[in-house]
């Protein structure tokens, strides 16, 4: 039903009545409709403004690219196409080239353009896998990109004073009586808080929640808005079907750097031996922006930047979140003047690695930029880093650090296979020639294994470089960040 305005005998001011979908094309509009009295309506429109058909007049038109969530099981049967073994893609690919019969195009001949009909050949390398460092100093060995921290210490242990541990059960909340065990998650999650409060003299630094579900667990989302946006406490939680000595490391080392510890360290920072980061003071930014899920054009976009600290490690990090606008991919609070409550994110990273490296500021800035296509490459040149050359300025007029800004590029389509062989590249495999820029400078990297599917490379592009990085040790100290946790 919606309201319909119309005059009463032509004169007068107009009246509203409530009318059906269905009564408003049959009456007002005259068209026949067999089936549509039984069936729901489409809406065209807007949430505050709807526009109503009838399902029956609607056509769909073929090849439209679907833009909402997928279903569950969609969901899975695109993770099930994803699995294809690096020799089943390569076949599949193959088969769809030659159905395709580029060769026999008319539009293709007319334009000159013919398409080999085998796979570009190209020369890679692989780098040598870097060199972790545990607790007093042992030596972790890497194997095909993975190691195992079994029997090790880790390098530097985070100490909680005060802890917590909710047990949510299939029926019962903590301890709470059972009017509670069908209560909405969010109702649950306040009446733990309330439990945990009554039971600790101040608010613990950590929360550890074992969880009744592995999967879909209702509580899990309002739990960790609760504990991270309301309290600011690290929490951690678990839903384990078999617990054993190997679940059990993960998870102390995922608590471990969450609370500011650290796992293991890199030789060459401890040496340190980095080329040129090691020399001076150099802060590494990590940017990027998160989007809602498909569907939901009006949620907020999240932009985050991580900066180092405790220079000349490269393994220690802090994180700095703002919220911005639905859909926007440049970060529009990397620096904003004095006079406000929030000076931007750029700012907190700077003062951060100022206190922490014994104020010492960063001589040199390396910007790692994830989410961007090509056509942004100028907005992230002109708008992003002239926000973080001011942030610099405002701190210190006087203050001109170097700047070398990567774009991390995943979404593409580049794939690399080993001739005659099942398996994907080995991890630290660069390729920087025949499938790169003519001029620029970039090159793709695999830094991990890949145990499922066909590796996909990430594609870096060097947009701007005033530190003067050699390429060995560029594509050195790429791969060594991509192995830190």
């Amino acid at each position: 039903m919606f309201s319909l305005k119309q005059r009463n005998g032509g004169n007068g001011d107009p009246e509203a009545i409530e009318i059906s979908v269905y009564d408003y094309f049959v009456k007002n509009r005259g068209i026949e409709l067999r089936y549509s009295g039984d069936f729901p309506c489409i809406n065209v429109g807007k949430p505050r403004r709807p526009t109503y058909f009838p399902i029956e007049l609607c056509q769909l038109v073929p090849l439209q690219r679907y833009t909402k969530s997928l279903s569950t099981l969609q969901r899975s049967s695109l993770v099930e196409k994803s699995r294809q073994k690096p020799q089943e893609r390569m076949s599949v690919l193959s088969d769809v080239l030659k159905r395709s019969s580029y060769d026999t195009e008319p539009m293709l001949k007319a334009c000159g353009i013919s398409i080999a009909q085998g796979f570009t050949q190209v020369s890679g390398r692989v780098l040598q896998a870097p060199k972790l460092k545990a607790g007093n100093g042992e030596d972790i060995f890497t194997r095909n990109g993975r190691w195992n921290f079994n029997n090790k210490r880790l390098a530097r242990p985070c100490v909680v004073d005060r802890w917590a541990v909710t047990v949510e059960k299939p029926h019962i909340v903590i301890e709470e009586n059972g009017s509670m065990r069908r209560a909405p998650a969010p109702k649950r999650v306040e009446d733990m808080f309330e439990q945990v409060k009554s039971k600790l003299p101040g608010a613990p630094k950590f929360l550890l929640c074992i969880l009744a579900e592995r999967k879909n667990s209702d509580v899990y989302g309002p739990w960790k808005r609760k504990c991270l946006a309301d309290f600011g406490i690290v929490t951690q939680c678990v839903a384990p079907t078999r617990v054993n000595d190997q679940y059990l490391t993960n998870v102390l080392l995922k608590i471990n750097a969450k609370l500011g510890g650290m796992n293991s360290l890199l030789q060459i920072e401890m040496s340190p031996s980095i080329p040129l980061v090691s020399k001076v003071p150099t802060l590494i930014l990590g940017m990027d922006v998160s989007h809602g899920s498909p569907g939901q054009s009006d949620i907020p976009s999240i932009a985050a930047v991580v900066g180092s600290r405790e220079w000349p490690l490269v393994s220690k990090y802090r994180a700095s979140v703002r919220s911005q606008s639905p859909k926007l991919e440049m970060i529009d609070s990397l620096f904003k003047p004095q006079g406000t409550d929030d000076d931007g994110l750029v700012r907190e990273c700077l003062i951060d690695f100022y206190t922490s490296s014994g104020k010492r500021k960063p001589d040199q800035i390396i910007i790692f930029r994830d989410g961007v296509s090509e056509s942004q490459f100028n907005q992230v040149l002109n708008i992003e880093l002239d926000q973080i050359i001011e942030a610099c300025k405002f701190l210190d007029e006087n203050w001109n650090p170097k700047f070398t800004l990567i774009v991390a590029q995943k979404n593409h389509h580049t794939k690399f296979f080993i001739p005659g062989s099942p398996e994907n590249v080995p991890p630290g495999t660069v390729v920087d020639n025949a499938v790169c820029h003519p001029r620029n400078y970039d090159f793709y990297m695999c830094a991990h294994a890949g145990m499922i599917g066909t590796t996909r490379p990430t594609h870096y592009h060097i947009l701007h470089d005033e530190i003067h990085f050699a390429a060995d040790d560029l594509q050195d100290l790429v791969h060594s960040l991509s192995l830190r946790s």
